[in-house]
This record gives C-alpha cells, sequence and structure tokens, in this order.
C-alpha cells in the first residue's frame, strides 16, 4: 500500500457507502477507462470477469473455446462454468504465449468442418502481451471473439496500446498478487459500452428496471453476485494512482536479475519484443541443465532449503488431471517452459539486498552442482 488506499477506504466508512455501490466505484470505473480508453465496469474477481466475458461472447454448453495451455487455472474454469469444452494451445517458444501459427492451421481447420469455436481466450503470460495483431487478423475472418485475460499483464503496452484493450473484451485482476492490488477485485473492458452495461447488469443478479417504479425485484435472466464493493474499489484507487511506479519497480527488479546473473551460465529470461513493454509481473528464466549444472526443479529445492520462494512456470492445462480429457493442439513447448523453467521472487517491494540474497544463492547452486550431484 502506497498511502491513499487508506483515505479512499475511510471516506468510504465515513460516507457508509460499503456495499456494491458508492463514490469509490464510480470513480474507479472512470479513471481506469480514462487510463485504457474503454468502458470498464469492477467487478469481485478476474475470475468473475472472465466469467461474464464468456457470456458476452455468447459460449452455451457444448461450444469449444480456445484457451492457451500455459496458465492458471483461472483462465480455463469459466469455460467450464458454461458447461462448454476447452481446447488448448501450445505456446510460442520465444514469448510463451499462444501460438499465431497454430491457432491459424486450428481455425482453418475447424472452419473446413463448419465448427469454428465460439471464442479465443489470450492471456499476456507474466506481463508480456501476446502477439495481438496476428491474432486478430487470424480470428476476424472467422467471426470468432477475442478475450485478453490480462490479469498478470495490467500496465503492459503492445505497439504502444494497453495489453488487455485490443480486442473485443479484456480482463484484468487487482488479487493480492498482481501489478497492483486491491487485496481482490477485476475490472472488464470492452470496445462496445452495451456489452459492459450487460456485464453490469448481470454482476449485480441482473435485476431488470421495475415496470411499476416500487423497486420491486424483476429477473428475466440468470445473474451473479460479481460486483466489486466500494470498500475494495477505495483500495484499487489508490494503488492504480501508483501503476506506474509499481511497473518501474518490476522492471528494476528483473533487471538486476538480469545484469546480476548474466555471467551465470544456463539461465535465460522470459524475452521481450521490441514492440512491447514487459511489465516483469514476474521474472522468469529458464534453466539450461547442462549448462547451470542443475534441473529447474533441482534449482527451486535448493533455494526453498535458504528460505526463498521460487516456483515454476504454469503447469500446462492440459497435463492437469482435471483438464486432461480436453483436446490440446501441440503441447509440447508448453511442457519444455514448465519444465525448464523458474520464477524468481519478483515482489515490488522485494529490497535489494533480498535480491542480492538470491542471485547470491543462484551462483552459488551453479558453483556447488557438481558436488551436489
Amino acid at each position: 500500500m502506497d498511502g491513499n488506499e487508506r483515505r479512499y477506504v475511510q471516506e468510504a466508512f465515513d460516507s457508509n457507502w460499503l456495499s456494491t455501490v458508492g463514490p469509490n466505484l464510480t470513480a474507479l470505473e472512470k479513471e481506469f477507462s480514462a487510463l485504457v480508453g474503454l468502458p470498464a465496469v469492477a467487478l469481485a474477481s478476474g475470475t468473475a470477469g472472465l466469467h461474464l466475458a464468456m457470456r458476452l461472447a455468447g459460449v452455451k454448453p457444448g461450444d469449444e473455446v480456445v484457451v492457451p495451455t500455459l496458465t492458471f487455472s483461472a483462465t480455463v474454469n469459466p469455460v467450464l462454468y458454461e458447461h462448454a469444452r476447452p481446447v488448448f494451445l501450445d505456446s510460442e517458444p520465444c514469448g510463451w504465449n499462444l501460438n499465431p501459427v497454430l491457432l491459424a492451421d486450428f481455425l482453418g481447420q475447424r472452419a473446413r468442418q463448419n465448427r469454428l469455436p465460439k471464442a479465443v481466450v489470450v492471456v499476456h503470460l507474466f506481463g508480456l502481451s501476446a502477439a495481438m495483431n496476428e491474432i486478430q487478423e487470424i480470428c476476424r475472418p472467422h467471426g470468432v471473439t477475442v478475450i485478453e485475460d490480462a490479469a498478470e499483464s495490467l500496465g503492459a503496452r503492445y505497439h504502444g496500446k494497453h495489453s488487455g484493450t485490443i480486442s473485443d473484451i479484456g480482463v484484468f485482476s487487482f488479487n493480492g498478487n498482481k501489478m497492483i492490488t486491491g487485496t481482490t477485485g477485476g475490472m472488464l473492458v470492452a470496445r462496445d459500452p452495451a456489452k459492459v452495461e450487460a456485464a453490469r447488469k448481470w454482476s449485480q443478479q441482473a435485476r431488470d428496471a421495475d415496470p411499476l417504479g416500487v423497486n420491486n425485484y424483476v429477473h428475466s435472466e440468470l445473474g451473479f453476485n460479481y460486483r466489486m464493493s466500494n470498500v475494495v474499489a477505495g483500495i484499487v484507487r489508490g494503488q492504480l494512482e501508483i501503476l506506474e511506479t509499481r511497473v518501474a519497480q518490476r522492471r528494476a527488479v528483473f533487471d538486476r536479475y538480469r545484469t546480476g546473473l548474466a555471467e551465470v551460465p544456463g539461465l535465460t529470461p522470459q524475452a521481450e519484443s521490441p514492440d512491447c513493454r514487459h511489465t516483469r509481473w514476474l521474472s522468469c528464466f529458464l534453466v539450461d541443465e547442462k549448462k547451470f549444472g542443475l534441473t529447474a526443479v533441482e534449482l527451486i529445492r535448493f533455494l526453498d532449503a535458504a528460505n526463498i520462494e521460487a516456483r515454476p512456470v504454469w503447469r500446462p492445462l492440459h497435463t492437469q488431471p482435471l483438464y486432461e480429457i480436453f483436446e490440446c493442439i501441440g503441447g509440447g513447448v508448453a511442457e519444455d517452459l514448465n519444465r525448464r523453467g523458474i520464477c524468481l521472487p519478483s515482489s515490488s517491494s522485494l529490497t535489494v539486498t533480498d535480491q542480492e540474497f538470491v542471485m547470491a544463492r543462484l551462483r552459488e547452486a551453479h558453483e556447488l552442482a557438481p558436488i551436489r550431484r
């Protein structure tokens, strides 16, 4: 927290606007919309936003929805909420995001079979925007809705545009570990204001206007309890004011890793293309076992013994017990990234001293590798 979060929350308490209406909510949506250039609705979570995005895309039971296999489960679960079927697609090996070549082949095949998917979900992995120009060009002729899961990439840029604002619908997260946080919360944006208003209605139990004008509860469609609270909105408002600071801090953490570990063989960072601004939400590297001396799993265990939390790159969804029954196009690249990938401590509150300790242990792991084996 930076300071103004407490003030906005106190205003919510002082005014007694605590639930899912209030000045902070109104102001947050206006401020977020001004930032990204699209109408926005504040929600209880990013997952809620993805679920509403499925409904906006017209996803029905039995429909197919394309999802990258290299992502967190929250990306695909909303597909299952609507009793649709995910089709997992592999990653491209450089930036690790959805592979446009595979997508083009898949949509071409499905078009010939007259069974196009209802939507394509694109994840901007670890803060790096996917190849949205190519993906849009591939999906547009087929009339397939593109949904951007920008939960990990608030503050990222793609050809100067905000990540999450390039396609039909974008969803952001304010979960506790994201670029900025409300402790929870999310945001949905769309180019069509009518879609945002539909999502707003659904997020408040889809209550209709009362024809009698006496605030009778009238419902003609299914709704959800997905609206953000005015208290959480106050936290997010304060955080939104320092978004650029948080991006700079995360990028600085990555730059210290990049320069401090440059002489350590066998560590390769996730790439950043010239037309993107990577937020470095997480500082991710690939471990070359032959050059470094340890596998990624062995390195994670070594760091854990020094009280340093590191994690693998996401386990591909098609290898998860819950989702292994669904079709996957490719998968080998994602499996390799999971096998060799490591996410290092990346918090914007990480001190230089703590980061030096992490890098010292990484050097030590490489130096001791022959002995440990």
